[in-house]
């Protein structure tokens, strides 16, 4: 299989919208775009946008485009499927040609699976996992007013079952919006507790893309959603990295600082952009049962897991650490040693924003390890993508050592061996 220099497949993947507008300002191009894809929108937003004036303009805008405007604004935290369904069902009859969806991640994710079920016939739960979706759903515009989930670049939306133990995913290039516009002007009320959960979250995503395994691509068969570190995906998921580094603790400490604001917009768009077709790995498959059982943020999850994650994997990534060690500028003698500066620079920027280091602190006790270890291995879109084989003793491994915040727990030479066979 040829590589290339940063070993990622000689071939690449990437599912993005049919149009992507980033800057200051670029929210008002939300009608015009609009307008072009229905007469009939519905617009899914966070409630805190009902009265402001952001969203008056855009329904002044649209009713001067003669499009005919619903306004959505019951979006809930972890979108329980219940509710979702019961928000299917109410605009069922409504005539919508098209979604835009205005706020964070349970916004847009609420806005694509409302397009999927103005779209098809049958309960969510038919299309779980990848691939199931059979035809394109309602075109949609998303707009997102937190740098962090990406999802408006990505063809995954997710949700709560609560006849399941974690959340679930339903993944397909359907679901890729069909414009994203990020300004990043929009960015500037989320609060310093916003800000650092979905920014921890992008740089998780951004990461886990550049260190995600390497998997042959078959032209023949339908991909999978996540096809794996590759040549499209990894230069994306390198800047978006050297953009967020440096930037996420300054957007927390002063949400007015518009230069962080603008790199971490970026640096999530980019990131969205690149996971949307490399994927994820370990971080968020742990992530899903920590966090149904703790009921804590996405992305305060995901970054307290990363570099326990990183730790355990360091010797099947080596050099794709190393990289992202030279993109933040830390100079080291040897390749592992660039590969843990850079786990731990990643560590300190999730320290320096106040993300909590180990799992007791958010209610994960010994008892659960055991069942985390189990829901984990479930979720085998992500875990497929890990560079080392994601076995129930890797899983449990960084569970434990995540439990009691220990980085310097030793690896087995066994595991050691292992794993460089698998690199």
């Amino acid at each position: 299989m040829t590589t290339d220099e940063t070993g990622a497949t000689a071939h690449g993947v990437l599912r993005l919208p049919d149009r992507i507008l980033f800057g200051d300002g670029s929210f008002s191009a939300v009608a015009v775009e609009a307008s072009r894809l229905g007469s009939n929108v519905l617009l899914v937003c966070d409630p805190f946008l009902l009265d402001s004036p952001e969203l008056d303009g855009i329904l002044k805008e649209l009713a001067s485009l003669n499009v005919d405007v619903t306004v959505e604004a019951r979006v809930v935290p972890e979108l329980p499927r219940e509710h979702v369904e019961e928000l299917i069902a109410a605009h069922r009859n409504s005539g919508a040609d098209a979604v835009v969806a205005v706020g964070g991640g349970s916004a847009i994710d609420l806005a694509k699976l409302i397009a999927l079920g103005l779209s098809t016939i049958g309960a969510l739960d038919t299309w779980y996992g990848e691939n199931a979706i059979p035809s394109p759903v309602l075109p949609v515009v998303a707009v997102p007013t937190t740098a962090g989930t990406g999802s408006e670049v990505t063809g995954v939306a997710v949700l709560t079952d609560p006849d399941r133990d974690l959340k679930v995913g339903i993944s397909s290039p359907y679901l890729v919006p069909c414009v994203a516009i990020v300004d990043p002007l929009l960015t500037i009320g989320a609060p310093p507790s916003v800000t650092a959960a979905s920014g921890a979250d992008a740089l998780v995503h951004a990461v886990e893309a550049y260190t995600a395994a390497v998997r042959p691509a078959d032209w023949s068969a339908q991909l999978p959603v996540f096809v794996g570190r590759n040549l499209l995906s990894s230069p994306l998921a390198l800047e978006a990295i050297r953009l967020i580094v440096p930037n996420l603790a300054r957007a927390v400490r002063d949400g007015n600082d518009l230069d962080a604001r603008r790199a971490m917009a970026q640096g999530s768009l980019l990131a969205g952009m690149a996971f949307g077709s490399a994927g994820t790995h370990l971080s968020h498959a742990i992530q899903y049962p920590v966090g149904a059982l703790t009921h804590t943020p996405h992305g305060l999850g995901t970054g307290l897991l990363l570099p326990y994650v990183l730790d355990a994997v360091l010797p099947t990534c080596v050099p794709q650490l190393a990289h992202i060690s030279e993109a933040l500028g830390l100079r080291e003698s040897n390749s592992e040693a660039a590969a843990r500066a850079a786990i731990d620079a990643i560590a300190g920027v999730f320290e320096e924003i106040g993300l909590p280091s180990d799992l007791r602190s958010i209610g994960v006790t010994d008892a659960d390890v055991p069942r985390i270890v189990e829901l984990s291995l479930t979720v085998k879109r992500l875990v497929a993508n890990s560079s080392d084989t994601p076995t129930p003793e890797l899983i449990g491994r960084i569970v434990r050592a995540a439990l009691d915040g220990d980085r310097a727990r030793p690896v087995s030479e066994e595991t050691n061996d292992q794993n460089r066979i698998h690199a």
